[in-house]
């Protein structure tokens, strides 16, 4: 038997931007363990392209420290991608001023900031990845309600997206999809999970909506647990869906017209149940 082999990816054009991952951080090992293995699995997609990662706090390298470094290495072009799901407190202020700093440190270097991650089809693929490795399987659908269980924010926008991400995933045939969020908002987990149960759902599962371990979703976890959720799914981590999101936003920010130093793209999300390219 003949096994296929996929012929290797395209060479990236000449002068492709770097790209920075800008992940949050954590005092929680588990959670940069968990960055840089998506990260690796980035680099591997896109072997042309460098490829480093930034942490906002906790963890070292420094999102600025890195944008230095690049800058020191004769690299005139990065893109800034942050690791987020929603437009929410870092990714309106915390990173803007992160990298206008670092762009007036360094002249030559010119830096273009991708958007969020979410909302996304291929993040709504990654979820029912995560599911389907829990035990939920496709015909179960009708008769299994889900938590989209997200860490939570104070911005009313971040909120109203996964409000919006859950309504519509409902609509794909889950007997029910109620959002649940581990700090900052509510319903908690516990809660959602109890509210299915009193309106006759036998079987509940919970997806986080976050991306790597840390405090909160070990919140999500007990939650879950505390409240008797039949499955408990993984956290997105290094899923295939997601190494594609975050190149899919890369290539969107490459492509836009360099608008001098500074350049984003950040206010174009993508409808979160169209079919993943």
């Amino acid at each position: 038997m003949r096994l296929f082999v996929p012929p290797p990816p395209p060479p990236e054009p000449p002068g492709s931007p770097a790209l920075l991952v800008i992940a949050h951080g954590s005092r929680d090992p588990r959670h940069a363990v968990t960055v840089r293995a998506l990260v690796r699995r980035v680099r591997a997609l896109r072997p042309g392209v460098r490829v480093e990662t930034g942490f906002l706090d906790f963890e070292a390298p420094s999102v600025s420290g890195q944008l230095d470094r690049l800058a020191r290495d004769g690299v005139r072009d990065v893109v800034a991608l942050p690791l987020l799901l929603t437009r929410a407190f870092h990714a309106k202020a915390d990173i803007p001023a992160v990298l206008r700093e670092a762009a007036e440190r360094n002249p030559a270097l010119r830096i273009r900031r991708a958007g969020v991650l979410g909302p996304s089809p291929l993040l709504t693929a990654a979820l029912e990845r995560r599911l389907y490795e829990a035990g939920v399987r496709p015909g179960d659908k009708g008769s299994t309600g889900v938590v989209l269980a997200a860490a939570g924010s104070s911005d009313p926008e971040a909120i109203a997206v996964i409000a919006d991400i859950a309504r519509e995933w409902w609509h794909t045939g889950w007997c029910a999809v109620r959002p649940a969020f581990a700090s900052a908002s509510l319903p908690r987990t516990e809660d959602a999970v109890r509210a299915l149960r009193a309106e006759g759902v036998r079987r509940i599962a919970v997806a986080p909506y976050v991306i790597a371990p840390g405090r909160l979703p070990d919140r999500i976890d007990a939650g879950a647990r505390a409240a008797g959720a039949d499955i408990l799914a993984d956290v997105l981590g290094p899923a295939p869906e997601l190494a594609r999101l975050l190149l899919r936003r890369y290539d969107a920010a490459a492509r836009a017209a360099p608008a001098g130093r500074w350049t984003s793209t950040a206010d174009r999300p993508d409808s979160p149940l169209a079919r993943p390219a």
